[in-house]
């Protein structure tokens, strides 16, 4: 690693890549800023707030998406060995798994948002330096997967780009039955 790379991730720039790569990135980018724009201006205990029917609040789901994506990310370098076998997971497993859309009494919004953004940097990185998007591995069981599909890092960088999506859409609902605040409009 050169000392320009070295610098640009200090300072939490996304490492230079071009065609493909830079427009996963740019569009992972917009998904990101949209869900940590939700949290703007909020208090640890805002975070925590529950607005709707359902489970989740801002804090929790900053937390929760900053785990989707570090899991991913050990997928594409070590495959489905870097994931829990998900048919296997006991009553505990997935009480455990459930704390991920919390933000727990110890946790600060603070500290899911700084955790989100390395994450967030290692996740670049390593889709501005693979060598080749085409590489795949068989993903782990679970019973949302088909029990022989693969798929490649260009197909597990859509799958976060989409999973970020689709929670800074819960996210913009929450905030706005928070407080009234938008992520657009």
């Amino acid at each position: 690693m050169s000392g320009d790379e070295s610098t640009t991730r200090d300072r939490g720039e996304r490492p230079a890549a071009g065609g493909e790569r830079a427009d996963l990135l740019e569009a992972l980018a917009k998904q990101r800023h949209f869900l940590r724009f939700t949290t703007r201006d909020l208090t640890d205990e805002q975070a925590r707030l529950r607005t709707t029917a359902g489970e989740l609040c801002l804090g929790g789901l900053i937390k929760h998406v900053t785990e989707v994506e570090r899991g991913w990310g050990d997928f594409i370098l070590d495959g489905p060995s870097a994931m829990p076998d998900f048919t296997r997971l006991t009553e505990e497993d997935w009480a455990r798994r459930e704390d991920s859309f919390r933000l727990l009494p110890e946790e600060t919004l603070a500290g899911v948002l700084a955790d989100y953004a390395y994450v967030a940097r290692r996740t670049d990185e390593l889709v501005a330096t693979l060598p080749d998007l085409d590489t795949s591995w068989p993903l782990p069981r679970a019973p949302w997967f088909d029990a022989d599909a693969r798929w490649s890092v260009r197909r597990v960088v859509l799958h976060i780009v989409a999973e970020t999506a689709q929670h800074a859409g819960h996210a913009d609902i929450i905030r706005e039955s928070l407080d009234g605040a938008k992520s657009m409009g």
